[in-house]
């Protein structure tokens, strides 16, 4: 049983006890679209990472606001000379949300789930280099890797440990998360809200400061700019720069920033025409003027950007490293005939339900058709996007993902043949071997020579366009104290928030 069903902490009962006595601190908060589900190992949507990164659950490492690796649920941790063994001592007395202490066994459990092909988790390729873990005693794991990986401890940020109990349950975290971290789980009613409480056996003393927060789903970008002014709502995280300039100035509001580490891009099926042909994703980019997109769709708060984002001033190489970059219809249209399709090229793309994607896939639509195509947009409620994502069942898709710290997160499993988020059916022998042999160096000038190749190769011919890096705004009360924007946006400086 599942640490007896939470030991019945979830009831409607406790949660109105817990939050009557603290009511005016639970922190309110608006976003456009509520979560798909709440398993940390299946999510893939940005909504259901604001409710669960770092507020429900943590990893052994974590990311801190520089984008360093710093210490999780492990407290630290030691490599073997050959870099094949990694060794970690975990916290003591840290608890599940269940009241359950979390042991080694749990974080074995956890690597096993995230690698079974059953569970498919879109998490899987992070952990493939993971060849066995061990729990040596209750504190201490032993991960035998095949082979070295240097972003390992990066990649383990992102692996939320669970119960061993759900090891091979695929359902109960999508709609009951249980996680260590500093809110838990309390109600979730779709479509209205989803409440998290204090966990008052938070492992990190005097956190969190807060009673509980509480994600309000307001899909009308006036609403939620309303109720911030008038105070309803406390904190509007992760907006758009439309949003962020209307309420710019406004009383009692200010303003978070930071450069984004999401990428907008447009990806392309390669699985079938045109897009098998590598002169048609050349024509794409070719077609695109990044800056006017910038421009028009993001306010100017914004830069173009290739495969990494600039943020990532240590990997990301500048955009006038590649020649498609420079917009060009005409050369758009010539490649398109040397590729031989009809023109003009008729697609769909389906467009995720975010305003500023639908606006940048209008921008986009005009410029492919300038440039020799035909373009469909297709909007469709998140569920159905990230489904058909999934499947693979696009022509083209506009959407912003998630970057990452270290390129193997990204790249690994997103262009590696068969990669658990390669859902463009991309396969390149060059792009797979410098990909394996990138995660395996430790030296970091030799992993950035490697990361360079891949960076160019895909820039141009690969199954993504990448557009634009934007900057990443919070809007919030200016009573809100401790919360912090962070690049890969994270609210996990929430537990240092008070209000």
């Amino acid at each position: 049983m599942f640490r007896s069903v939470l030991r019945g902490a979830i009831g409607a009962g406790f949660m109105m006890a817990a939050m009557a006595s603290a009511s005016a601190q639970v922190l309110e908060i608006g976003m456009d679209n509520g979560p798909t589900g709440l398993d940390p190992h299946l999510i893939t949507a940005f909504p259901s990472f604001m409710v669960v990164n770092g507020n429900i659950y943590e990893g052994l490492t974590a990311i801190d606001k520089d984008l360093r690796v710093v210490p999780g649920l492990a407290e630290s941790w030691n490599v073997s000379s050959d870099g094949k063994t990694y060794t970690f001592k975990l916290r003591s007395g840290v608890k599940f949300h269940d009241g359950s202490d979390m042991t080694a066994e749990d974080v074995v459990s956890t690597i096993r789930r995230v690698q079974s092909k059953d569970i498919a988790s879109p998490l899987a390729s992070r952990l493939s280099a993971i060849e066995a873990a061990k729990a040596v005693d209750p504190l201490t794991v032993e991960l035998t890797l095949k082979e070295p990986s240097a972003p390992l401890l990066s990649s383990l940020a992102t692996i939320a440990i669970v119960p061993s109990e759900v090891e091979t349950n695929k359902d109960i975290l999508q709609k009951a998360p249980v996680g260590t971290g500093p809110f838990k789980f309390q109600e979730w009613q779709p479509n209205g809200f989803i409440l998290l409480a204090k966990n008052d056996a938070y492992w990190q003393k005097g956190t969190p400061k807060l009673a509980g927060l509480k994600f309000n789903i307001v899909p009308e970008s006036a609403t939620r700019q309303v109720g911030l002014v008038n105070g309803q709502y406390a904190l509007l995280p992760n907006i758009d720069a439309a949003t962020a300039l209307q309420l710019k100035g406004k009383p009692n509001v200010k303003l978070g920033e930071t450069l984004d580490l999401a990428y907008m891009l447009i990806g392309m099926n390669v699985s079938k025409p045109p897009f098998d042909n590598p002169k048609v994703r050349e024509a794409v980019n070719y077609a695109i003027n990044r800056q006017e997109i910038v421009d028009a769709a993001l306010f100017g708060a914004g830069v173009p950007g290739g495969p990494l984002s600039p943020a990532l001033k240590s990997w990301a190489l500048d955009v006038k490293e590649f020649s498609c970059y420079k917009p060009d219809p005409a050369k758009a249209q010539a490649l398109l005939k040397e590729a031989g399709v009809a023109m003009p090229v008729a697609v769909t793309m389906n467009v995720l339900p975010r305003q500023d994607v639908k606006d940048i896939a209008q921008v986009v639509q005009e410029q492919l058709n300038k440039a020799g195509f035909k373009v469909e947009l297709k909007n469709q409620e998140q569920g159905q996007f990230i489904q058909d994502w999934r499947n693979s069942n696009f022509d083209l898709f506009a959407s912003i993902n998630a970057g990452s710290p270290d390129p193997d997160e990204y790249f690994y499993r997103t262009f590696r043949t068969g990669g658990s988020t390669n859902v463009f059916k991309y396969s390149n022998p060059e792009i797979d071997q410098l990909l394996d042999k990138a995660r395996t160096l430790q030296d970091q000038a030799a992993r950035k020579t490697a990361y360079d190749q891949v960076q160019k190769i895909l820039a141009c011919t690969g199954p993504v366009a990448h557009l634009t890096y934007g900057t990443l705004f919070s809007a919030m009360r200016d009573k809100l104290q401790g919360y912090e924007v962070m690049p890969n946006r994270s609210l996990v400086t929430l537990k240092n928030a008070s209000y």
